[in-house]
């Protein structure tokens, strides 16, 4: 994988609870701080040419301003909407108008799961999805997000997953 130098920042947004990681069900979310994590994705993206900006919110709105801000100053959105994933139609209605390349990622399997963690609004605005992989997902994440920023840069386009209007 080729490096790449983006002028945007990829956005990585945590969710509610995630800033619990290392302490909140260990067995289920592993023994990694949310600072590991960022840790972990940083080093991931200083490899391949990107910069991020790692952020997490306990509230829905703040999420939603963050993909407001990425829609102009981002190159695209790593997403690990915790339990919003199942629940926010609003942060959907976000990541589409936002018109980037989102890739969701989860820690846990969410499909070994409780059966309500098996859908996700979040993909249905994602070009990809990594899950149950630990932080490892984070990083391919990222790797994923920089080959489709330079696939798109490649063609001359906009790297935005491809968008339907209802």
């Amino acid at each position: 994988m080729a490096a790449l130098m983006h002028a945007k920042p990829v956005y990585v947004l945590n969710g509610p609870n995630l800033n619990l990681l290392g302490a909140r069900e260990p067995h289920v979310y592993g023994h990694e701080t949310l600072a590991d994590v960022r840790r972990r994705a940083e080093a991931a993206a200083s490899r391949v040419g990107l910069t991020l900006e790692f952020r997490q919110s306990n509230h829905e709105g703040q999420l939603i301003d963050w993909v407001h801000e990425a829609r102009d100053k981002g190159a695209g959105l790593i997403v690990n909407a915790g339990g919003l994933t199942h629940t926010s139609i609003a942060l959907l209605d976000a990541l589409q108008a936002a018109e980037l390349p989102v890739i969701e990622v989860h820690l846990s399997n969410i499909f070994r799961r409780e059966p309500f963690r098996h859908h996700s609004y979040v993909s249905l605005a994602a070009k990809g999805v990594i899950c149950g992989l630990g932080a490892k997902g984070y990083e391919l994440a990222v790797e994923a997000m920089a080959d489709v920023l330079a696939a798109s840069a490649a063609k001359g386009g906009s790297a935005a997953a491809g968008k339907t209007t209802p």
